[in-house]
């Protein structure tokens, strides 16, 4: 008779598990860097195109559909044709195309534009937002995936 492997008998070695912040800590910080340069490009353009009061919020209303159909773009390539780093989406996804879409600036416009007597325009900002941006991340997706498949061989 043989003796038992010594190996089989000491029990499995365990690697502690890692805190959850630090799993989610490169996440949050891409996320933060990606809006920092988001917010600052949207700044950029409200600076080289300001809104007139009382006028409809041309600079905010293009700022979120170019960022809308931008998503509807790389939400296709992200998933459906590029494996990415893990951290691709939330830097540019959440990060760069959050911060620099800014439906918080959307809803103040409307309220501001309501609050000073101009109802008409802040309810025809607010429809037109709301139907150009879905339109845009619908038609940049759909174009997006018809280029790809033409280019498929």
């Amino acid at each position: 008779m043989t003796a038992p492997d010594t190996e089989s008998l000491r029990a499995p070695v365990r690697t502690p598990r890692q805190p959850a912040w630090r799993a989610q800590a490169p996440i949050v910080a891409v996320v933060a860097l990606g809006g920092a340069v988001g917010a600052t490009a949207r700044y950029a353009a409200s600076l080289w195109w300001p809104a007139g009061p009382g006028g409809f919020p041309w600079p905010t209303f293009w700022t979120n559909v170019i960022g809308c159909a931008v998503i509807g773009v790389f939400m296709v390539v992200i998933t459906e044709v590029w494996a990415a780093h893990r951290l691709v989406r939330p830097f540019f996804g959440t990060g760069v195309l959050g911060g620099f879409t800014t439906f918080s600036t959307y809803a103040v416009d409307i309220q501001q534009l309501l609050d000073s007597g101009h109802a008409p325009v802040g309810l025809a900002y607010l429809a037109a937002t709301l139907t150009a941006a879905l339109t845009a991340v619908w038609l940049a997706a759909a174009a997006t995936r018809r280029v790809l498949k033409v280019r498929q061989p």
